[in-house]
């Protein structure tokens, strides 16, 4: 290549480098992002009988960790936390209705697996609560270790990892054992009360939340044994890249307003800030945060009124029905793994 041209392919590169992004308005839409602003509404598919993650009252309203996270997409695209319509998703069923195009986003206590990131076709978000597999137990059982559950019956739910988890566990050590499934955690929990199991299995959050909200928690035990890594959080269809960014910023947004100590009841104080960060987080005057991903640059701003940051949503949601500590879950500048990259 001469000289000359060198130079010129050089130019022309660094000038399309110099590009400013397309405005929001300019900026393609993904299928399914365009789906959820025509209809006006995101469907998200979610569990229904965990408490703390994802549960419908009589009433037939739902709350949760995991619907926080719902309704915190919903205020990015369209501009209101209430425009979700919550499609109730058991374990098993979960990779269909994500591929039919059923929901648009599956907010459900799913651990991201090899397997799921390839075979279910869909993108994972940053992982919004990192947990472990348990084991839970009646407290007068004196069962007190997994090889006191050699030869018993262990019980949770259908077309989870639990299922090969808790059979790994018991195999390594040479234990022989039962496993019943149900389609819900909820099943599995209605054989163990009525004493058809010997244990119960699941994330241990699950375990918390369950015995957390019995009518008599003293009556459980969870043992004292993490069975695996479980990295939970939403995931979408790998047909639309440009709505899987919009959840996986949102989800780090509301981990980085927690860092910048934005929240629900301050955020407005914060509009008229100077530090260049925030300025770009927040979307404020030129800065483009929203413009990369096709929404308003004030899309955490909306976020963060709506649901809070994350440790707002743990807080309401976890911590103060059921005493879970964030653990690992904390941010990174406490000792946790939560993590946002720059807002740039």
């Amino acid at each position: 290549m001469g000289k000359k041209l060198f130079v010129f392919v050089m130019l022309l590169a660094l000038s399309a480098l110099m590009v400013a992004p397309l405005s929001a308005q300019d900026r393609p839409l993904g299928e399914i992002t365009q789906r959820i602003i025509d209809r006006g509404s995101l469907i998200c598919g979610v569990n229904e009988v965990l408490p703390g993650f994802g549960f419908k009252n009589e009433a037939g309203e739902f709350s949760g960790f995991d619907v926080d996270i719902c309704k915190a997409v919903a205020a990015a695209i369209l501009g209101d936390a209430n425009a979700v319509t919550y499609r109730a998703t058991t374990g098993a069923e979960r990779p269909t209705v994500l591929a039919s195009g059923e929901i648009d986003l599956l907010s459900r206590n799913t651990t991201w697996t090899l397997s799921r990131d390839v075979d279910w076709g869909t993108t994972f978000a940053p992982t919004a609560f990192y947990d472990g597999q348990g084991v839970m137990v009646r407290t007068d059982s004196g069962i007190a270790t997994l090889e006191d559950l050699a030869g018993g019956i262990i019980c949770t739910n259908a077309g989870t990892t639990t299922e090969l988890n808790i059979t790994d566990a018991m195999q390594s050590r040479g234990l022989e054992f039962t496993l019943q499934t149900f389609q819900e955690f909820n099943g599995a929990m209605a054989a163990f009360n009525e004493g058809g199991c010997d244990a119960v299995t699941t994330d241990i959050s699950g375990l918390v939340s369950t015995k957390g909200s019995s009518a008599d928690p003293g009556s459980y035990a969870i043992l004292d044994v993490v069975l695996s890594k479980e990295p939970l959080g939403p995931l979408s269809p790998q047909s639309d890249a440009q709505f899987a960014d919009i959840v996986r910023w949102v989800v780090y947004g509301l981990i980085q307003a927690e860092e910048f100590g934005i929240t629900s009841e301050n955020v407005d104080s914060f509009l008229t800030s100077e530090d260049p960060s925030i300025q770009r987080f927040l979307g404020l005057g030129e800065n483009l945060s929203g413009t990369y991903l096709g929404i308003p640059n004030d899309f955490m701003v909306t976020v963060i009124r709506s649901v809070g940051n994350y440790g707002e949503i743990y807080e309401r949601n976890l911590t103060t029905p059921f005493g879970l500590a964030r653990g690992v879950n904390a941010l990174w500048t406490d000792g946790g793994l939560m993590y946002s990259p720059p807002f740039r």
